[in-house]
């Protein structure tokens, strides 16, 4: 991971490295700077995503 791990910190809402707010406040670690940036953009795809297959799986 050239120049990270990158995380993503909850409490502040900015992309830190390996030393930063304590584990509970982040998300990662992510390969790069780039992919912590859009850290929530991807949780939010990804629970769609879930959801939606939740959803299918009940209607069966």
């Amino acid at each position: 991971m050239a120049g990270g791990p990158w995380f993503f910190c909850l409490k502040h809402h900015i992309v830190e490295p390996r030393d930063g707010c304590a584990e509970r406040h982040r998300l990662g670690p992510y390969e790069t700077r780039e992919a912590a940036e859009r850290a929530l953009e991807s949780v939010a795809e990804r629970n769609e995503k879930l959801d939606a297959e939740d959803r299918a799986w009940k209607d069966d």
